[in-house]
């Protein structure tokens, strides 16, 4: 059997996500005998009160999947839906391997909090491409997207391009950000791959906000750098829905990675102190296929 550190596709939890019932049995020993056993708060009175002056995607303000406008879909709606599904090729789709699980905040206002669903596809080592949900049920929402590139890829930026990027070495170390369901050694190898990268974020659907519809310009959006940043009842909420517990798994990580890159300052351009960048729309001049631009009044 090949070597994990020699496969050859840029992902490796599509490998070691759905082990046989044999590899199983023998990779994973009962929890009674394993080192690392992450447990979870099982009662939303065990859940720590939500952190003031934050909101978030799953406080009592936030939009549900329920309040979307609109006509439930019709019988003939659901018979093409299935039709179409089964004659068209969705290929690109089909590359998409890996769920990661993490939280956002808006680049210019850090108490708006929003936990994210990445579902990515590794077209090369040093690039992922992530569709964002709000949650990985089949109802779920799309929210934005994120472009996940290496160290190296980074360092070749533009300067003015950097801006648009945050780290992920403190989402890693800190036990935030996980990928649901798969097995702690499939985790660490790829949490240790992600440990160095740098990701550029824009989310579409304002959820936390209660908007029932995607309103305004996408939103540049960051992650988190520092301890007590986070609504823990946010990530508590998370991690209870998937039998896990950060903290454990941040201490377990302290141990089984390797946390020595240091970030470059270029990116979370929030940090430095003054002020933010964000999105907003402008209007501007508009050209024609003739040629023939059309001045903003």
């Amino acid at each position: 059997m090949q070597s994990i550190s020699g496969m050859q596709p840029a992902c490796v939890l599509s490998a070691l996500a759905k082990p046989t019932a044999r590899q199983a049995i023998r990779r994973y020993p009962p929890a009674s005998k394993r080192q690392v056993v992450f447990r979870a708060k099982k009662t939303e009175e065990d859940l720590p009160a939500e952190k003031p002056g934050v909101s978030s995607s799953t406080g009592s303000q936030a939009s549900r999947i329920e309040d979307i406008p609109g006509q439930p879909q019709s019988l003939q709606g659901k018979v093409l839906e299935t039709a179409e599904g089964a004659l068209q090729k969705f290929s690109p789709f089909s590359r998409i391997h890996q769920h990661v699980c993490g939280f956002h905040f808006y680049a210019h206002d850090i108490t708006r909090q929003v936990e994210a669903h990445h579902f990515c596809a590794c077209p090369n080592e040093e690039v992922r491409q992530c569709v964002i949900y709000d949650s990985d049920k089949p109802n779920a929402r799309l929210i934005g997207t994120e472009y996940i590139i290496s160290d190296k890829l980074f360092e070749t930026l533009p300067e003015e391009e950097k801006v648009y990027w945050h780290s992920h070495k403190f989402e890693v170390q800190s036990g935030t950000l996980q990928a649901p369901r798969v097995p702690v050694l499939a985790e660490d190898l790829e949490m240790q791959k992600l440990v160095n990268t740098y990701g550029k974020t824009f989310h579409t659907w304002q959820v936390d906000r209660g908007d029932v519809l995607p309103f305004g310009p996408p939103q540049l959006m960051m992650a988190f750098t520092r301890d007590g940043a986070t609504d823990p009842r946010m990530v508590a909420k998370r991690d209870a829905q998937y039998g896990t517990n950060s903290e454990e798994r941040r201490a377990h990580r302290e141990k089984a990675l390797d946390f020595s890159h240091e970030p470059s300052k270029e990116a979370d351009h929030w940090m430095k102190g003054k002020g933010a960048y964000q999105l907003q729309l402008v209007k501007t001049d508009f050209t024609s296929e003739s040629g023939v631009e059309t001045k903003e009044e």
